[in-house]
């Protein structure tokens, strides 16, 4: 797997974030994340990271991303 170019991070949250809208309980880890989206771990975290900080996912307490409505529990 290649890291994303910078421009196409745009495109991978847009991407995350329709996933985690279709499926609302969906919670995964980075590692997995990365495997389902195939990209490296380093990108992936970037566009996960980027959807916290937009408030549209939660990292919870055993470093899963989840959405913020779905989470009870933050870190």
């Amino acid at each position: 797997m290649c890291p994303a170019p910078a421009q196409d991070l745009t495109g991978w949250n847009n991407r995350v974030r329709k996933a985690y809208c279709d499926q609302p309980g969906l919670r995964l880890t980075l590692a997995q994340a990365s495997r389902l989206w195939g990209l490296d771990e380093r990108t992936c975290a970037r566009v996960l990271t980027s959807l916290v900080a937009m408030g549209f996912l939660a990292k919870t307490e055993d470093d899963r991303y989840c959405r913020v409505d779905q989470s009870t529990s933050y870190q």
